[in-house]
């Protein structure tokens, strides 16, 4: 979720702006696209799909496995946004408070490594940032604080999920709707970012933006977005990645962004599309290619595979059941639909998760979130 504002995070944006990595070679190595999915029918557990999305075999799209969640109606939502060197990835369940470790180690085998739900009287976890020493840092949408709940704050956890220090985001006269969301880490400041929407809707929105001091957790300064001509730029700071503003859809303004290179890729809902941008100067972002999908589709999170080449994408409404990759050239930013990923008899491209009979049983409407591609196997030498 995201409101693209234009400037005030400009120097974040400039940090990841680097050079585009040479061209990797396809891998014939498995490899795997994972799908936090959440089980429409409610009585029905929520769950990881495992899709095998090797290239250049018969079996690109298929899929090889599910892994039930304990609990009912969980809610999945965010997963970290690239499979850690670990292979132990950070998945929340916003609606039920819990967080899922899954053990992708063995890539077509995934387990359940661990499942947390408050800590240290937070609650509610969002998002998942690595940090340089290989911990997790989450935030937290809130605190419990007496009889009340108060803005949340940061936990730095290990990739077991236990604890390792937190820091809340509350201070005297703070926005009551601040409720702290998903952050950019950027190392050479020593510094966090994060951003604040409510994803419960108790509150106003907030256009807060934080910033803290990575060494120590300290909450530096806090401060709101200004606003532009439409008067409402500053609101919902939901994904601290961002350049020039695109128009929004009246049901939903939610958006994630990825950066490839020298190429900003984000998901725009008013035009059902994926938009990619150079921003080799990040002063004046330049659309260099636009991939458009039905205009039933309202795509939300996408996701880019390590050698980036391809971009998973799912979303609301026309795309609640229904999961597309489209192709990315690194060297030039195009984008195009895979046509290649589709099912076997299917008319369009992209795989439906409301057509089938689930490994771990039964038949309930999946509805996914969080996708992230497998990393390639460590070759020993």
């Amino acid at each position: 979720m995201m409101n693209l504002s234009r400037s005030a995070l400009f120097p974040v944006l400039a940090l990841v702006a680097c050079a585009t990595p040479p061209t990797a070679p396809i891998s014939p190595d498995p490899q795997y696209l994972y799908l936090w999915t959440a089980s429409e029918d409610e009585t029905q557990p929520d769950f990881l799909a495992v899709l095998d999305v090797t290239e250049n075999e018969s079996r690109y799209g298929r899929l090889v496995t599910t892994l039930p969640v304990p609990g009912r109606h969980n809610t999945p939502h965010h997963t970290e946004h690239e499979m850690p060197a670990d292979g132990q990835l950070f998945a929340n369940g916003f609606g039920s408070g819990q967080t899922f470790v899954f053990d992708l180690t063995n890539p077509a085998q995934p387990r359940i490594a661990g499942q947390f739900g408050d800590v240290e009287g937070f609650t509610h976890p969002h998002s998942f940032l690595r940090l340089p020493n290989g911990n997790v840092l989450a935030t937290f949408q809130m605190r419990h604080e007496a009889d009340s709940m108060t803005a949340g704050g940061l936990v730095e956890l290990t990739p077991t999920g236990s604890a390792v220090r937190s820091r809340s985001a509350n201070y005297p006269g703070a926005d009551p709707g601040l409720r702290v969301y998903s952050g950019a880490i950027v190392p050479a400041y020593d510094r966090i970012v994060t951003t604040t929407t409510d994803m419960h809707k108790d509150f106003p929105p907030s256009r807060n933006l934080q910033i803290w001091r990575l060494s120590d957790l300290s909450l530096l300064r806090t401060f709101p977005l200004p606003d532009g001509p439409l008067g409402d730029e500053g609101l919902l700071t939901a994904e601290p990645r961002l350049l020039d503003s695109f128009p929004r859809k009246a049901k939903t303004s939610c958006a994630i962004p990825v950066v490839a290179g020298r190429y900003y890729l984000v998901t725009v809902p008013a035009w059902s599309a994926v938009v990619s941008l150079d921003i080799s100067d990040p002063s004046t972002p330049r659309e260099v290619s636009r991939v458009t999908l039905r205009d039933v589709d309202v795509p939300h999170w996408i996701a880019i595979a390590p050698d980036q080449r391809r971009v998973v994408v799912t979303g609301y409404e026309g795309m609640k059941h229904r999961v597309v990759i489209a192709r990315f050239d690194p060297t030039t930013g195009q984008l195009a639909i895979d046509e290649r990923f589709r099912e076997e008899g299917a008319t369009e491209p992209g795989v439906r998760m409301d057509n089938k009979t689930w490994p771990h049983g039964g038949t309930a409407k999946g509805v996914p979130h969080g996708a992230v591609f497998s990393r390639p196997p460590v070759t020993a030498r």
